[in-house]
């Protein structure tokens, strides 16, 4: 049984009756440019069914949606992707997959609203595809962790696309396989590590202790790629 295969078979066991209250409900956004696998992040880790906005891709689109490196995709997001995860008995994270083409970003600034945290997720075969969503999120204040997602390209070091997306130090640098349940948690487990260090450092308010379940540490990209 592949990877594949078994994470949608966790999924469907882990999907349960969901409380009906919670004391903290935090948003999390997902962005990123066009076909990066936002969708299929919310898809892989939402313990219910996701609300997907996904339209076909008509003709219609071809003179304003640049589809270089994603040709064979057929349905693009139009306003957002919802899903949820429960942490434990108090706290829940919402997730918003947020649509990547330019002519989308108009609703960009009204997702970030009270938003806690956010995941760029990238293709390195495309990163200046996501050099919006990063100067977003910095104009906004809004903290973020930076995943690059497999889609079996060339290897970058770590180096290369921290120089590739100018980006600090401080700011978490993660490999993930969106389709994969568990590599997904952990990118969102990083995103909250990265949150809580920030409370801890700043006093930042609103970022409480969540423990998800059956925790483990990120998978950080390799410091030396062979």
């Amino acid at each position: 049984m592949d990877s594949a295969t078994s994470d949608r078979d966790e999924t469907r066991q882990t999907r349960q009756a969901l409380s009906s209250t919670a004391d903290n409900g935090l948003k999390i956004v997902i962005v990123g440019g066009f076909g990066v696998g936002k969708t299929t992040m919310v898809r892989s880790v939402s313990e219910i069914r996701p609300l997907n906005t996904e339209e076909t891709m008509t003709k219609a689109g071809e003179a304003v949606d640049d589809t270089h490196g994603v040709a064979a995709k057929t349905a693009t997001t139009v306003a957002f992707d919802f899903g949820r995860i429960t942490l434990d008995a108090h706290n829940v994270l919402y997730l918003f997959g947020a649509p990547g083409q330019e002519r989308f970003w108009f609703l960009w600034d009204r997702l970030f609203s009270g938003t806690l945290g956010a995941v760029v997720l990238v293709d390195t075969r495309r990163l200046a595809d996501s050099w919006y969503a990063i100067d977003r999120l910095e104009h906004h204040g809004t903290p973020f962790v930076v995943a690059c997602n497999d889609f079996g390209g060339p290897v970058h070091t770590p180096e290369q696309v921290r120089g590739a997306l100018d980006l600090p130090p401080e700011v978490p640098l993660l490999f993930c396989d969106a389709r994969s349940r568990e590599s997904s948690k952990q990118v969102l487990i990083s995103l909250l590590q990265h949150l809580q260090h920030l409370q801890d450092l700043h006093g930042l308010p609103g970022v409480p202790h969540p423990r998800p379940p059956q925790p483990a540490a990120p998978h950080p990209l390799p410091e030396h790629t062979p």
